[in-house]
């Protein structure tokens, strides 16, 4: 970061949308990923206003139609951070009001003071420039390390940079981080290029695949999706999700695979079960031979042993989505073999990107975040740049 922080407060927008369970952070990874930008600038001098999101408070509301405080305050992240930073973290309940002006004007070098929930604001969501006007006028400098929200044309990620001369806003250590992984899969990917693609739904990742045929030699799908394309090629897929209006996309897609020598490998096997529940009756089946009443809901063996062949001699590796139903233990075999499969050809000298809630979850659960090259904290905003896209928080910074 090319800023000096000396005796002047950053305005750092971080990305702690953390998950939580009865008000305790059940996964604190986005929080660990943002602590070295916070402490550069606590080290060289500075203090320190976060400001994020946590969850979508406009959408769930109380029965009355207010805001859900309670489920939704930063004010529940203080204590942890705290405990990671090793000092007090103030808080302000109120997203550049009153509160959130008289503390920052307080803050003094080497302190930390984390602001209301950005997205309690309506205007946040809009780009709002009044709102992004008193945001800015909480510090000198302005830092964007949330990744994940980079995508988003917000008050706090795009609009409020604005109010910031070039050489007052920056790149947090994290976003940049971000930025040049994703950079070296875009520009320089060796070969073997190997695009790992899951999810329920092709209409998610269409944008993905197509700009991915111009890069990649092959293409591993997994997840719903797959069915989708086994529907268009004539198989029986049971009860298993499909998009019928997506059938001529599917075809699309693997008539360009063909025509631009890129291979295309669906599951040869999937384990199904006779209902989307947990403790559902399971089997395995050909997955273009899946019988009525049955779906499927992960990758069989012969899949996860094709793909693991597929990956065993990749350069570069693209992971973004699961193989299956990861959040059922049943279901998630299929994911953690190639969260494994990813690792085993990283160690063997590929580049291997993971991008996408569940793919780095299974990374996590796989305790395999350190046999893979880099875990993105970005899933929405990773898919956008890699198909080509401009994210709007990373132009607001660039200009």
């Amino acid at each position: 970061m090319n800023i000096d922080f000396s005796n002047r407060k950053a305005l750092v927008r971080v990305d702690f949308n953390v998950p939580l369970s009865n008000g305790t952070i059940t996964d604190d990874t986005r929080m660990q990923a943002a602590l070295p930008t916070i402490e550069h600038i606590l080290n060289e001098g500075g203090s320190v206003i976060l400001m994020s999101h946590l969850g979508r408070p406009q959408k769930k509301t109380k029965d009355d139609g207010s805001l859900d405080v309670d489920a939704f305050t930063m004010r529940q992240l203080v204590p942890h951070l705290s405990e990671l930073l090793g000092r007090e973290v103030e808080f302000a309940s109120d997203v550049a009001g009153d509160d959130s002006r008289a503390k920052a004007a307080a803050l003094q070098p080497g302190e930390v003071l984390l602001i209301e929930n950005t997205r309690f604001e309506a205007g946040e969501g809009k780009g709002d420039a009044e709102l992004a006007k008193r945001m800015a006028d909480l510090a000198d400098v302005y830092v964007n390390d949330a990744f994940g929200t980079a995508h988003r044309a917000h008050a706090s990620t795009t609009t409020v940079a604005e109010y910031f001369g070039d050489g007052d806003k920056t790149f947090g250590l994290l976003l940049r981080d971000e930025l040049k992984n994703a950079q070296r899969i875009i520009d320089e990917p060796a070969s073997p290029y190997v695009a790992i693609v899951g999810g329920a739904k092709v209409s998610d990742k269409i944008g993905l695949i197509e700009q991915l045929l111009t890069k990649v030699d092959k293409v591993i799908i997994g997840g719903g999706m797959a069915y989708t394309f086994f529907k268009a090629q004539g198989g029986d897929i049971g009860d298993s999700l499909v998009e019928m209006d997506k059938l001529d996309m599917a075809n699309l897609v693997l008539k360009k695979a063909a025509e631009r020598h890129v291979e295309i490998y669906l599951p040869k096997d999937s384990i199904i079960a006779n209902a989307f529940a947990a403790d559902a009756d399971t089997d395995t089946a050909l997955s273009h031979q899946i019988p009525d009443g049955w779906m499927g809901l992960d990758i069989g063996e012969q899949a996860r042993a094709d793909y693991r062949a597929v990956l065993s001699d990749a350069k570069t590796i693209l992971w973004n989505g699961p193989m299956g139903v990861f959040e059922m233990e049943a279901f998630s075999h299929g994911t953690s073999a190639v969260a494994h499969a990813v690792a085993e050809a990283t160690q063997n000298g590929a580049y291997s990107l993971i991008g996408g809630g569940d793919s780095v979850a299974a990374i996590n659960k796989n305790n395999l975040a350190d046999q893979v090259s880099y875990v993105s904290t970005g899933g929405g905003a990773m898919l956008e740049l890699l198909e080509g896209k401009e994210l709007p928080g990373v132009k607001a910074i660039r200009g």
